[in-house]
């Protein structure tokens, strides 16, 4: 990535939301669309432009004019912060914090500020201390990891407050396979972290996809109900200082800061 794309990206990734407790979406979806960087609209516009795309704005546009609140706000911000050629590591969830003020775009964060975190943040961050031996250098917020080319991808990428997996089926999950795709198409190597059945699902797709020789790793989802569960646990399952070992041998000077 040039210095000129690193700014252009960099900038966007450090302008938050300045109501970051109403993190509603309030605008139509393909307002969002318009403002994705650059380097994500091969994988965006063809969507947006597509009869399912069309299906999934119009789905979404019209639960916001019912009075539902959609969150979050910042729908696509998982691509404002590296181009797709820049990835290292894709952590994938499945969809966004379904209550008030948390989701922000980016898979597992919350907003900053949010003091009481939800449970599948705590196991991640907590896994983070002891694989490491050192705290994250995050609290809440994971842009940190997301500046550092970590891809936080949900599978959907929209939810109605209490209601989680209530916008699974409308679209997103061919976005989200598309976008997966082009990661994997690369010609450097990625670390895949796929929590949970719903994402080890892709390995296939990115297995397909994939140019390079990219490392996926697998464990249950991190939430409570799962993430101690045989045969793999989330609770030690050591992804982060895996990844940080693969990307030092293969993508030297590379390592993420957890």
């Amino acid at each position: 990535m040039s210095v000129a794309q690193g700014a252009l990206f960099g900038e966007a990734a450090q302008a938050e939301s300045a109501g970051a407790a109403d993190n509603r979406l309030r605008e139509p979806l393909a307002h969002r669309f318009a403002r994705v960087p650059a380097a994500w609209q091969s994988v965006t516009e063809p969507f947006i432009d597509s009869n399912e795309g069309r299906a999934l704005a119009a789905f979404v546009d019209q639960r916001v004019s019912d009075g539902a609140a959609v969150y979050p706000d910042q729908v696509l911000r998982a691509l404002e912060f590296t181009s797709p050629d820049a990835v290292r590591v894709v952590i994938l969830g499945q969809d966004p914090y379904h209550g008030p003020g948390q989701a922000q775009g980016l898979a597992f964060s919350v907003a900053p500020g949010q003091k009481k975190l939800p449970p599948s943040l705590r196991s991640i961050l907590k896994e983070v201390a002891d694989d490491t031996g050192a705290p994250s250098a995050c609290r809440n917020d994971l842009s940190p990891w997301a500046r550092q080319g970590v891809l936080l991808l949900n599978s959907i990428l929209t939810v109605e407050e209490g209601r989680p997996q209530s916008h699974a089926g409308r679209g997103w999950e061919a976005l989200t396979d598309a976008l997966l795709a082009r990661v994997a198409a690369q010609a450097e190597p990625v670390v895949f972290m796929l929590w949970g059945a719903a994402a080890q699902r892709k390995r296939a797709l990115v297995e397909r996809a994939g140019l390079a020789p990219h490392f996926v790793l697998v464990a249950n989802h991190p939430s409570p109900l799962s993430a101690r569960r045989l045969p793999l646990p989330f609770i030690g399952c050591r992804h982060f200082s895996q990844a940080s070992a693969f990307l030092a041998a293969r993508r030297a000077g590379q390592a993420i800061r957890w």
